[in-house]
């Protein structure tokens, strides 16, 4: 529970000053194109650090469920994968990482999909 509270505090501190800096300080040195992936990764990486809570105070209510762990660490992989590089891809413009991307697309998905799995199960 405390590890999933620290990791969705983490990020949504990241996305916040990520956030700001694409606002402030790449705004004019990057094309609108790469600004935009720039704030899809803020939204992702918030909607998800918002999902590391829910996971967390789940974790709460039920210690011992394997199914929300994994959701949280694959939440956590997703952040990583998906908005990561979609962060690098705004800011060097090389197309290849956008492979990377969708493995952090799954990684959010299956970690919803475990989280609706436990709440069949445990609730």
């Amino acid at each position: 529970m405390k590890t999933f509270i620290i990791l969705g505090a983490i990020n949504a501190f990241l996305a916040v000053a990520l956030g700001a800096f694409g606002a402030h300080g790449l705004e004019g040195k990057l094309e609108p194109k790469y600004l935009d992936i720039w704030e899809k990764a803020v939204k992702y990486q918030m909607f998800h650090a918002t999902g590391l809570f829910i996971v967390a105070i789940l974790l709460g209510k039920y210690p011992a469920s394997a199914l929300l762990s994994w959701s949280g660490w694959l939440l956590f992989i997703g952040i990583i994968l998906f908005a990561g590089s979609l962060y690098i891809l705004a800011v060097t413009q090389i197309s290849i990482l956008g492979a990377i991307t969708p493995l952090g697309g799954v990684s959010f998905l299956v970690a919803w999909i475990l989280i609706i799995i436990a709440a069949v199960k445990l609730m």
